[in-house]
């Protein structure tokens, strides 16, 4: 199951829409890994077509840690997975949200380990990032900024 959800930005206007920002609810496979990063790439051209390819880049790079770790550690087979994005000039959040009350964790370096580099990358990439506890689980989010060249 798809959901999909898009603001519309007045033509001609540089105000935020009123209402709800974009979402895309999925059924938690190793698919929606790929659906959410297709969407977010189309959704962040389309909100932020002035945004640098790096940001664009960075943003599908931590959305797909995002939903990466809330397929693996945050559900069981049929729950879903709700991904919300607001790109603005200047700066893109990323929420997902998943059925879990667990919250991520760094775990020790390691140059042999294949995973547990997620929370290092949204070091690396995010201005700012977090959990929020949620009343059926929890929404881990993150926020990316960039600045326009002259």
């Amino acid at each position: 199951m798809v959901t999909m959800h898009r603001r519309r930005l007045p033509v001609g206007t540089s105000t935020p829409p009123i209402g709800p920002p974009a979402q895309f609810l999925m059924d938690s496979t190793p698919a929606l890994v790929r659906a959410a990063r297709e969407w977010a790439r189309e959704f962040v051209n389309y909100e932020a077509p002035e945004a640098p390819h790096e940001h664009v880049d960075d943003v599908l790079l931590v959305l797909s840690e995002l939903v990466t770790n809330a397929v693996r550690y945050g559900t069981e087979p049929g729950d879903s997975v709700r991904v919300v994005l607001d790109a603005r000039t200047g700066a893109t959040r990323i929420e997902v949200h998943d059925p879990s009350r667990r919250h991520p964790r760094p775990l020790p370096e390691s140059d042999e380990r294949q995973r547990g580099r997620g929370l290092f990358i949204l070091d690396a990439l995010a201005v700012t990032y977090g959990v929020d506890d949620r009343p059926m689980g929890k929404a881990v989010w993150a926020e990316l900024r960039w600045t326009a060249n002259a």
